[in-house]
């Protein structure tokens, strides 16, 4: 486990003001589900030697990547989630940083640093876990070059101060998206309710029939439960499909032999 190195002299204070700068404009324009991406596209105009970035999430035990500048980071990313091992995937289990300077023989990730460097190219990266305030998440930065040695100290510590700043970026921005899933949910659990109200004094059913209805229309509308139940609401009638004969309900049946 690769300890994080204390922050030297190196970067100077103009860039890491210039990244900050730039950071803060982009998270402060962009809609907060678009964050990560501004992240990562920051950090690869600001760490020295960085091509291409990526920013991994772990929800429970699934990895997952929620913002990439190209092709080979996503790749990459999805080649470590497979392994269940790599630079990415240790610096968000560790609480680590990493900082592989040769992965075509770095013995620590044998595999991995074999098939990225043959098939994608990737020689180098760097690897956070971000600081996110969030009880159920975990998240990491990744930074990848196709050179070896591409990283020095001035780019792990530009990194650093990056992933420690966007940390508190991304914290806010899923916590607003959760809270905007759940007003999203309350909202819609609202509008079903009103609709099985209406549905049950007008035809007197159950809260299981009327829900029932409710689902049976949106099946075959193909239409979002939700979408139906403001109709209703709005309407007091739901449209439901004609129905068909059973065979063993034939369309004579009750009549009287001649």
């Amino acid at each position: 486990m690769e300890a994080a190195p204390a922050a030297g002299t190196n970067t100077t204070f103009s860039q890491v003001a210039n990244a900050f700068a730039d950071l803060g404009s982009h998270v402060g324009t962009a809609d907060p589900q678009r964050t990560p991406d501004a992240v990562t596209q920051v950090a690869v105009r600001h760490v020295p030697g960085s091509q291409w970035a990526s920013m991994t999430l772990l929800r429970g035990d699934q990895f997952l990547t929620i913002a990439a500048t190209g092709e080979p980071a996503r790749l990459a990313d999805a080649v470590q989630y497979e392994l269940r091992s790599g630079p990415c995937v240790d610096a968000v289990v560790d609480n680590a940083i990493y900082a592989p300077t040769d992965l075509r023989n770095d013995t620590r990730w044998p595999e991995f640093g074999k098939r990225v460097s043959t098939d994608l190219g990737l020689e180098s990266m760097l690897s956070y876990r971000l600081a996110v305030d969030l009880d159920d998440v975990i998240a990491g930065m990744n930074l990848y070059a196709d050179r070896p040695h591409a990283f020095d100290r001035d780019s792990v510590e530009m990194g650093l101060l990056l992933a420690t700043h966007a940390a508190l970026a991304v914290s806010a921005a899923l916590s607003k998206e959760r809270a905007d899933n759940l007003q999203q949910a309350l909202e819609s659990n609202r509008d079903i309710g009103v609709a099985m109200g209406v549905l049950m004094t007008q035809h007197k059913l159950t809260r299981q029939q009327a829900f029932d209805l409710l689902r049976v229309a949106s099946q075959h509308s193909n239409r979002k439960l939700r979408d139906i139940a403001v109709e209703v609401a709005d309407t007091g009638t739901l449209d439901l499909p004609s129905t068909t004969h059973r065979r063993d309900d034939p369309p004579n049946r009750g009549r009287r032999r001649a």
